[in-house]
């Protein structure tokens, strides 16, 4: 698998390292040389020095052949740019932006590109801890329709069926983690004190989530 990523700073070092160290072919553009710095003497990655939204720098970093492109500068504009030349020109089949204005956001899931917002993340993040403590939103899936949550689960639902938790078509126990391991449950899994449930829940049934497992 070939992976090009447009800017080398603190999420595109993270993500160029993450991927690199599972033998997946990277190379990571940035326009300043000492960003680079931020991959260290291990990576084993490719380093080109350029504009992002270049094509000659795309066709020296290999876009021909990617199988998936991630724009994560620090400019939404030129992160659009970038993904989008690559989806419509160079037909790479996975192309991610990293967007900080949520609106924005809505543009590039026009052009099929998919996204990840800090300030969305942080926001949801941050409210789940200040409103809903036992409930953590991990992402938003989509236009934000579904969410990805944690909860703990307390002595209240030991020995309770993960099946007898879900609501049909609002919420889903897609995993449990227990003792530090993570597994996919069956229909006569049974959760334990301490375990925690991730859950797929529709926007709008946070209350059923809560009522559910315990305010």
């Amino acid at each position: 698998m070939k992976v090009i990523i447009i800017g080398c700073g603190r999420v595109g070092a993270g993500l160029a390292k993450a991927l690199s160290i599972q033998n997946i072919d990277v190379s990571i553009i940035d326009n300043d040389p000492a960003a680079f710095a931020l991959l260290g003497p291990a990576f084993k990655g490719n380093k080109f020095v350029g504009i992002g939204f270049d094509q000659k720098v795309l066709s020296d970093a290999g876009i021909e052949q990617a199988d998936a492109l991630a724009a994560v500068t620090a400019s939404d504009e030129a992160n659009l740019v970038a993904a989008r030349m690559a989806k419509v020109v160079y037909r790479v089949p996975r192309v991610t932006a990293r967007v900080y204005e949520p609106e924005k956001a809505k543009i590039y899931r026009r052009m099929g590109i998919q996204t990840v917002s800090p300030v969305t993340l942080g926001i949801d993040r941050m409210s789940s801890l200040i409103i809903n403590p036992q409930l953590v939103i991990e992402r938003m899936i989509g236009a934000g329709q579904v969410r990805l949550v944690d909860v703990d689960i307390t002595p209240q639902l030991n020995n309770h069926s993960a099946k007898e938790t879900e609501v049909p078509g609002e919420v889903h126990v897609v995993a449990i983690t227990r003792s530090g391991k993570t597994f996919l449950p069956n229909p006569a899994t049974k959760f334990k004190t301490g375990d925690i449930a991730h859950l797929f829940v529709t926007t709008g049934s946070t209350n059923k989530v809560k009522r559910i497992f315990g305010e």
